[in-house]
């Protein structure tokens, strides 16, 4: 008796095309790869537990999947308000190389998801940061509509509001990104403060320094209690220079590298060969405003098979 082919499934082809979109949707939403490659993969098993003619009776796979993605991280975001009650420290989003970095000398299955993710200005540091200051339904109907174009039609199935309140969720969304967004600095001056910093950095110089950063300067570092790690923010630019020099004094093998850090210059230290931190600059009218620090492990896997 012969052995019954393995039939192609389209269908099933459809749905793994849809992974790129949709870890993008996702690591947007919850600012962690390894919680949006979570989320999509709950999807995933969500499709494949549909009984075939309700699959069938599906007119768009990928409406379907984007809807249900958006429902798993809504849920994910309500609870993980409960979450960083118990987390130690500050919370920051998980840093993303870039692509063409991470992806150097590795195969496809081992780049996957950093090269899945598009860089652009909605995976910038700040605006990861003001993302998480939004209640999650303002936050999933920002991004699904003004990012990712979706109608307020659909958007209203995944948080459960009516297209008018999704409407006006949206609206407050857009008016705290427009009070946190800086006057924009072009890329070369972005790399060249950063630049600045790392070598007046690395010369324990804190005059230089300090004329690097904004008077309003604030360093805020994610350790998440598994490494040392300021609990508090450090404010201020004499004090955050100091901070540094003195990280610096403690740390004498400490090696910095400029990098991509979620498509903006940004710095990774390497200590003893062995990543130690990835540093994200928000920079305002040539000044250094502010550093985020993710320290983390956790949050540094990415990085560490660079």
């Amino acid at each position: 008796m012969g052995v019954e082919p393995v039939r192609h499934d389209p269908r099933l082809t459809t749905i793994v095309g849809d992974r790129r979109r949709l870890i993008n949707i996702a690591y947007r939403l919850l600012g962690s790869v390894t919680e949006a490659e979570d989320a999509v993969q709950e999807t995933f098993t969500r499709w494949c537990a549909l009984p075939l003619e309700q699959q069938e009776s599906i007119e768009s796979p990928s409406a379907w999947l984007s809807t249900v993605v958006s429902r798993v991280c809504l849920d994910q975001l309500g609870s993980a308000r409960a979450q960083r009650e118990r987390y130690v420290g500050p919370w920051l989003p998980e840093p993303l190389p870039d692509t063409a970095e991470w992806s150097r000398g590795q195969n496809a299955a081992t780049a996957d998801p950093a090269d899945r993710i598009t860089l652009d200005e909605s995976i910038d540091m700040a605006f990861l940061i003001v993302l998480d200051s939004m209640t999650p339904a303002e936050r999933v109907t920002f991004l699904l509509h003004d990012v990712f174009r979706y109608p307020f039609a659909e958007i209203a199935e995944v948080v459960g509001r009516t297209p008018a309140a999704c409407r006006q969720l949206a609206s407050s969304a857009r008016r705290r990104v427009r009070a946190a967004q800086p006057v924009e600095t072009s890329a070369a001056q972005r790399a060249d403060a950063v630049r600045g910093f790392r070598h007046a950095w690395e010369a324990k110089d804190v005059r230089a320094l300090v004329e690097l950063l904004d008077p309003q300067a604030m360093a805020v570092a994610d350790g998440g209690g598994v490494v040392l790690a300021s609990l508090d923010p450090i404010e201020g630019r004499e004090e955050v220079a100091q901070y540094f020099v003195e990280l610096a004094k403690r740390a004498e093998s400490l090696e910095l590298l400029e990098r991509t850090v979620n498509g903006r210059p940004g710095l990774v230290a390497i200590h003893e060969g062995a990543f130690a931190a990835v540093y994200s600059f928000e920079i305002v009218d040539y000044l250094i405003r502010r550093i985020w620090v993710v320290r983390n492990p956790d949050k540094l896997h990415m990085w560490t098979e660079l």
